[in-house]
């Protein structure tokens, strides 16, 4: 309650003790939290007692809006940002596309050209294609169609996957195996005229192992009765109508594509053009993509968009074939002229090879 002064003016109450203590609570209270903000500054900053002082960088005027949005101790490293997604992508989707089991498999056959048409299939948009091979239907079947599909590259909805092996052609297995995992596979295989694909097969061989027996000691059991070794790998992969029988057994001839590897030099658009229509995608691929070189006698593919460089096959394609004996080319051509015969009235298709 108010008190007068003798001089006759009004004195304030003095504060009760509550009031006081209330006010000294508060004081003490401020006090703690500057010394705690003042020691957490000075840890941050410094990196602790033990740590060297270290003087935190300047600010500029320009980062002080970001810095205040993504505040955090001066002194240590901000975390590192996640990639940003590919252009198109959904926001925090993974990459796009399933790794889906071959629609399409190039079966065959060595030296035929497989290489050539992969390349250059891979070319079309609707198409994502396996680099290497991976031998899954002749070697590697005990690992299962899960590991198979792991190897597959990522493909959209509206995209065919495609791998080449060119050894399950021959191998007696892989019909079945194919037609198992997926009765519309649809099958490509490149041929090429049995006796140039015996030589090419061979020098390929050469290049790797020198010491190997001359190709005329190789092909012929007993030469001057014209008896060919048909066990010689070289020689048996050329007799395509024995090989076919195996594939008819599981799967039509409308399932099977055959590409001559001799207009794949001459005319690559042309066959990818077949290609296409049997895989039943767009033609996309068409002279426009090739340009022939002379140098290692085949086409290549003109520069790509992504790129800007043409595109040729490796070094190994285009090797110039050993010289062979005349006779011994005529009397391969003599053995093989059957099963090309057969090889013809199979496929309902004229390769000319004779």
């Amino acid at each position: 309650m108010a008190r007068r002064a003798p001089s006759g003016r009004v004195l304030a109450a003095a504060p009760a003790p509550s009031r006081r203590l209330a006010r000294r609570v508060l004081v003490l209270f401020t006090l703690s939290l500057s010394c705690s903000y003042l020691c957490y500054n000075l840890l941050c900053c410094c990196g602790g007692s033990a740590a060297p002082r270290a003087r935190c960088p300047p600010v500029r005027a320009a980062a002080a809006k970001k810095l205040l949005q993504q505040s955090r101790p001066c002194g240590r490293a901000a975390p590192a940002e996640p990639p940003a997604p590919p252009a198109g992508s959904a926001p925090g989707a993974a990459r796009p596309g399933t790794k889906r089991l071959p629609r399409a498999i190039v079966v065959g056959v060595k030296k035929g050209g497989t290489r050539a048409v992969l390349e250059f299939i891979r070319v079309h948009p609707d198409v994502r294609a396996l680099g290497t091979e991976p031998h899954f239907f002749d070697r590697n079947y005990h690992r299962g169609l899960e590991w198979y599909r792991s190897l597959m590259p990522r493909t959209l909805d509206s995209q065919i996957t495609v791998e080449k092996t060119p050894s399950y052609f021959v191998t007696k297995e892989a019909p079945r195996r194919i037609f198992n995992m997926s009765r519309d596979t649809k099958l490509i295989v490149v041929v090429r005229n049995p006796v140039t694909r015996a030589i090419s097969d061979y020098t390929q061989t050469l290049s790797k192992k020198p010491d190997i027996p001359t190709f005329e000691g190789l092909t012929f059991r007993n030469r001057s009765l014209g008896l060919v070794d048909t066990s010689w790998n070289a020689i048996r992969i050329g007799m395509y109508a024995v090989h076919l029988e195996s594939w008819l057994q599981y799967f039509p001839l409308s399932q099977i594509h055959f590409v001559s590897g001799e207009k794949l030099i001459t005319d690559p658009a042309g066959e990818m053009g077949k290609v296409q229509d049997f895989l039943g995608i767009k033609r996309v691929i068409t002279d426009k993509h090739f340009y022939f070189n002379k140098t290692k006698g085949f086409p290549c593919l003109k520069k790509s968009e992504s790129s800007g460089l043409p595109r040729c096959l490796g070094k190994s394609k285009g090797r110039t074939h050993v010289q062979i004996d005349p006779e011994v080319i005529e009397q391969l051509r003599d053995f093989y002229r059957p099963y090309n015969i057969k090889f013809y009235e199979t496929v309902g298709q004229d390769f000319r090879w004779e």
